[in-house]
């Protein structure tokens, strides 16, 4: 049996001003349908005995994630909540002690949530060659073999090849691990890619969840003690497992790789030789991506004149574009990106530089995604706000009130569902309503179409901290 495990807490600065901190890449349509978590757990399809899955995330998404979920039709094993980011080896940790006590031997595997693999049947053929080196109690890497001399990714250099006396022709080769290197220079990659003593290093790994956890005692014994002890004291939250907070901060922060991979004699290399993009950055995207005739990849709304092997994506407003070769164009309702192809690793810094400035665009997009629905800002000056609100069929915000706003709540879709102080009472489209400051109050959506509403806010502070829950079905307190 096979537990899938998801790493889904990254941050995805690199694909800012797309990617933000409150809505990260891997909850997008990037270049599919479905999005990138829900993908990777999708093309696990082919695969037998796989169990329902460990997804682990930040604390801001778990509400994100448990939509996602549902709409693809996945009830998770656990939704465990990260108090704050501590690489990859305590969350890979956590996963594994909550799996062993649920059936013994079970397996994980470890994948990020932001990950491509358009060939699900040679991942699939890839997992299988996984299992079965994971059952002998080998700890399994996915090392992609290489197209190109890729800077952007870390490398696994090959050791001895195995064959455990079950091997046939069409299975995947596998090594055991020499050494894990650090994303190289070019010229270092290009002398890696034509040797052919080096894979990608993909970031997916398979095991038996005892075996991790007797690597850990033996590699990280401080991070597994602290994932013990965040376990201990951890907390049901609804759907979610939320770790200790002051116990999880304290643990040491490292990646698997180094915490263990590097360090075990039992670490062996699988080849995943089907395309694999881990859609890290804009050009990584442009290759991913379907090009057109001048070699562009464009969505949305854009019109290109003389415009050679760009990616361009706009989220709303026409953009166009004279006379570009290989550049990135990218729009969001506050925020445009633009850079060549070949500078595009610089966003990261970009990034930072616009957290020093407090700039909000780093954090969130004008439309938050709540879990009763959603809010768009359409307009702010001083002493008032008007919002888009939309609330999901059969969705209810808390019982809360305000201290320093009113509010006028004008319906355009749906049916509304108001409670202002001991009235309830129904609004429907084209009808309003006004909450007056310090009144207790609650919106829910009765109907079966998505509400839609116009909120117009004034007062001295419009800052969503004000506010005091009284009740709210998703357990939260503030914001």
């Amino acid at each position: 049996m096979i537990t899938p495990v998801i790493l889904a807490g990254g941050s995805g600065t690199r694909l800012w001003p797309l990617s933000r901190q409150l809505y990260p890449k891997q909850f997008m349509q990037l270049v599919e349908s479905h999005t990138l978590l829900q993908s990777t757990l999708l093309r696990l399809s082919p695969l037998d005995g796989i169990q329902p899955p460990i997804v682990v995330c930040n604390d801001e998404h778990r509400f994100i994630v448990a939509e996602q979920l549902r709409e693809i039709d996945i009830q998770p094993q656990a939704i465990v909540l990260e108090p704050v980011g501590r690489n990859t080896a305590p969350a890979i940790a956590v996963a594994g002690l909550l799996a062993r006590p649920a059936q013994e031997n079970s397996i994980l595997l470890v994948l990020p949530a932001d990950h491509y693999i358009e060939d699900r049947q040679g991942l699939a053929d890839t997992v299988s060659q996984g299992v079965r080196f994971a059952q002998q109690g080998r700890l399994v890497t996915f090392g992609v073999v290489p197209q190109a001399p890729e800077t952007g990714y870390g490398y696994i250099r090959k050791g001895d090849a195995i064959d455990d006396g079950q091997a046939s022709e069409g299975k995947p080769p596998v090594w055991r691990i020499d050494q894990f290197v650090e994303k190289p220079a070019l010229e270092t990659a290009r002398a890696y890619l034509d040797s052919g003593d080096y894979c990608w290093n993909s970031g997916m790994f398979m095991f038996r969840a005892d075996r991790l956890l007797e690597e850990m005692q033996t590699h990280a014994p401080d991070i597994l003690s602290a994932c013990r002890s965040a376990i201990a004291k951890a907390e049901i939250d609804l759907d979610f497992y939320r770790l200790d907070k002051a116990t999880f901060e304290a643990c040491p922060s490292d990646s698997i790789d180094y915490a263990v991979m590097e360090k075990t004699e039992s670490g062996v290399m699988v080849a995943l030789e089907s395309p694999w993009n881990d859609l890290g950055s804009w050009e990584a995207l442009w290759q991913a991506g379907r090009k057109d005739s001048d070699g562009n990849v464009v969505h949305g709304d854009a019109c290109l004149q003389d415009v050679k092997n760009s990616f361009v994506y706009t989220t709303g407003r026409l953009v166009t574009a004279v006379g570009l070769t290989e550049h990135v164009v990218v729009e969001t309702k506050d925020a445009v990106f633009v850079a060549p192809r070949d500078h595009v690793q610089q966003v990261k810094t970009l990034v930072e530089r616009l957290k020093s400035g407090n700039r909000p665009e780093t954090y969130t997009h004008k439309k938050v995604y709540r879990p009763w629905g959603s809010y768009e800002s359409v307009d702010v000056a001083e002493r008032f706000q008007v919002k888009r609100i939309t609330v999901k069929p059969k969705a209810i915000l808390s019982r809360q009130k305000h201290f320093h706003r009113a509010e006028h709540w004008i319906v355009v879709r749906g049916t509304a569902r108001v409670t202002r102080g001991d009235d309830v009472f129904i609004l429907k489209e084209d009808e309003s309503t006004y909450i007056p400051l310090g009144t207790v109050h609650r919106l829910e959506n009765p109907g079966r179409i998505p509400l839609e509403l116009i909120e117009v806010q004034s007062g001295s502070y419009l800052g969503e901290d004000d506010i005091e829950r009284f009740d709210d079905v998703y357990g939260r307190h503030k914001g």
